[in-house]
């Protein structure tokens, strides 16, 4: 599409960002080969982005605004990630799910008359629509729009879709859902059917009688979903009344402003950002210190553990805080796209960084390596993942723990969006038509910069694991425009080169980074994070420390002893055993606790899967002594950690860690030995 058409559909008029206690702090210096090097604390939202769609006035415009379906292409270990995912059991839940049978289901039938129309077919078809176009995997885009066809066909005459059912109360959450795979689907294809679909479906939302909108349930508490999507369709539409239905459906959602009505953990992923979404109408900047309220809150409260999530193993209980308390799939999943979605309203890093601390050491292991199994908790302290009920200590009875295809019902549709939304927010357009590297993986990205030219950037990188970032470029014409690379929070020292040049990065490096050039093909950059060892520990849980390096938080080497238990043989379900000592606190220097690890990188290239025991590409060696009366429990789930400064007589042992995604039986919060 042009660059005039975008201007006159999309329009934008840009109005001034206004964030309490948020400055851009920039420092620039300029090379001999006149490429120009800045560092900003957040992104300069005074011009728009020509090509992309972002956030139309009156709502604050967007410092990051997403890339159209289908622009980033995933290569190296993410790839593998999502072809496993593929022929896992994500691509596949069609033979395995009764609520992904297309025959007979409520959301295939023009009149929703049918079974299971709630919410795990959405969820399902959120995920694998994004899926197949991430991959450009015609066998499930097929698939996926043969289900977008038929929910369009579902249309009534006053604007509803979807399964009759729903329609009585009415009940909007799956709705919400199936609304992201009509957006995912129309950015890949711009299908001229969608937009109206939406208009017409908001129209009738607008209907609802005060006292029936949004109700104490699930939509009520995440109705947060809703508004991202009343945002999107106003962004391309421009039609007003869409403003009106945000703030009310603002209004009707549950108070997150106030505080925390709900903790249950799904819910709490989904809903603590609420407020910041709003914050873009409102402008209010006490609307966006809400949201970030509701995080320290929660995190403070349970998320004092490693990998990014909190314990939840269905609602936050008081005295469950600790690192043997799991976390869902599902909130996995919600809580990386909500971290993405507030990099993009905010331009702030340190979303990003949560984003990639939950998707590097918490997400892996809740899949078996193959992704053809999921569990329903994984939690940062787990020796043994059987079918044996942990209640009370896990708050639901029956199997949590173990591999299994089968079951986990929201999960086993929910996470299919994870990883493909993750590729998707690898990389954002940025006002003054220029790119930023907002995660980091190995990817092809191709996109329009500067006045119009066509832009692919291959990154060639190997983080998380390790510190360097390759991008090569080819541009239709050399063009100037700004190229923005995220600086994590935990480096302190990042390297820039420029076609082998180094440049001087200004001291205040935090946030981003803003090369500004006339950039032509084969022109390279070399990012450089380094990344140190670091010793956490945890504010409320202080008898417990982690170890990170970069991004990965790292945890003890166990054996495993995979077990098939059930399923079929196409797929099966699997318990996982420990063949290893897993009650080991670490021996840590008092004076430097960093200088006690010794960092050791496997030679050779990255394995496919690198998130295995096997194929971990980098250990640390430390020292550590068992700790004889650390024990599990008489059902077989680990034992609390014990007091800090633990004595033990036992003998000091050279213990390895790994990567805590790589670890599905993981020791992570470890006690230090005096």
């Amino acid at each position: 599409m042009s660059k005039n058409w975008h201007s006159l559909e999309f329009g934008i008029v840009w109005c001034g960002l206004i964030m309490s206690g948020l400055l851009v702090v920039s420092t620039r210096v300029e090379s001999q080969d006149k490429t120009e090097l800045s560092a900003a604390k957040l992104p300069i939202t005074s011009e728009n982005n020509e090509y992309y769609p972002g956030n139309r006035a009156p709502l604050l415009p967007s410092p990051l605004v997403k890339l159209p379906t289908g622009c980033i292409r995933p290569e190296g270990w993410l790839r593998y990630q999502l072809e496993r995912m593929a022929d896992g059991f994500s691509g596949r839940l069609d033979e395995i799910s009764q609520w992904c049978q297309f025959k007979g289901s409520a959301w295939s039938s023009p009149t929703g008359e049918g079974q299971f129309g709630w919410e795990e077919l959405p969820y399902w078809l959120k995920g694998f629509t994004d899926l197949g176009y991430v991959l450009a995997d015609q066998r499930i885009i097929g698939d996926a729009k043969k289900w977008i066809d038929a929910i369009l066909a579902s249309q009534r005459t006053n604007g509803y879709f979807g399964p009759q059912a729903n329609y009585q109360t009415p009940d909007l959450w799956p709705n919400m859902i199936a609304l992201y795979a009509l957006r995912t689907y129309y950015e890949a294809t711009g299908d001229v059917r969608i937009l109206p679909f939406m208009t017409r479906y908001f129209h009738w939302v607008t209907t609802i009688p005060v006292g029936r909108f949004l109700p104490d349930n699930w939509q009520k508490w995440r109705g947060g979903d809703q508004l991202d999507s009343i945002y999107w369709l106003y962004n391309r539409t421009g039609e007003s009344w869409l403003l009106g239905l945000a703030r009310t459906n603002h209004e009707h959602t549950a108070d997150w402003f106030g505080g925390i009505p709900t903790w249950h953990g799904v819910n709490l992923c989904q809903g603590f950002r609420e407020p910041a979404q709003y914050f873009m109408q409102s402008h209010d900047p006490q609307d966006r210190k809400a949201s970030d309220r509701n995080y320290d809150t929660i995190m403070g409260l349970y998320g004092q553990v490693p990998g990014g999530m909190f314990g939840a193993d269905e609602n936050c209980r008081p005295g469950f805080a600790g690192p043997r308390q799991g976390a869902e799939t599902c909130s996995m999943v919600e809580f990386m796209y909500s971290d993405e979605m507030l990099a993009a309203i905010t331009g702030e890093t340190i979303y990003a960084d949560r984003c990639e601390d939950i998707a590097f050491n918490s997400l892996p292991a809740s899949m078996t390596p193959d992704l053809e199994g999921l569990h329903y908790l994984t939690a940062p302290n787990m020796i043994q993942l059987d079918r044996t009920s942990k209640a009370p200590l896990v708050q639901n009875g029956g199997d949590m723990l173990s591999y299994n295809p089968h079951e986990y019902r929201c999960c086993q549709h929910n996470v299919a969006f994870g990883w493909p939304y993750f590729a998707e927010h690898l990389w954002m357009a940025t006002t003054g038509n220029g790119l930023a590297a907002m995660l980091y993986a190995p990817c092809r990205v191709t996109a329009k910069a500067g006045n119009g030219a066509t832009v692919e950037i291959e990154e060639v990188t190997d983080y998380p694991f390790d510190e360097a970032i390759d991008l090569s470029f080819t541009v239709s014409r050399p063009e100037r425009f700004p190229l923005m690379l995220r600086v994590p929070g935990w480096c302190e020292k990042p390297k820039v080169s420029v076609n082998g040049t180094s440049l001087e990065v200004p001291g205040e490096s935090k946030g981003w980074l803003v090369l500004e050039r006339k950039w032509q093909s084969h022109d390279r950059v070399r990012l450089q994070l380094p990344m140190k060892v670091r010793i956490r520990q945890w504010a409320k849980n202080r008898d417990a420390v982690s170890v990170y390096r970069g991004p990965l938080a790292y945890s003890l080497e166990i054996g495993e002893r995979w077990q098939r238990w059930g399923g079929t043989d196409r797929w099966p379900a699997f318990e996982v055993f420990p063949t290893t000592p897993w009650n080991y606190g670490l021996v840590l220097n008092s004076q430097e606790p960093e200088a006690s690890f010794t960092v050791i990188k496997k030679s050779g290239p990255l394995a496919s899967q690198p998130f295995t025991v096997e194929n971990a590409p980098v250990l640390l060696h430390a020292q550590g002594k068992r700790i004889p009366e650390w024990k599990q429990e008489p059902n077989g789930f680990v034992g609390s950690v014990p007091t800090s400064e633990t004595m033990s007589e036992k003998p000091t042992e050279s213990i390895t860690l790994i990567p805590m995604g790589c670890a599905r039986l993981r020791i992570s919060a470890f006690p230090r030995i005096e």
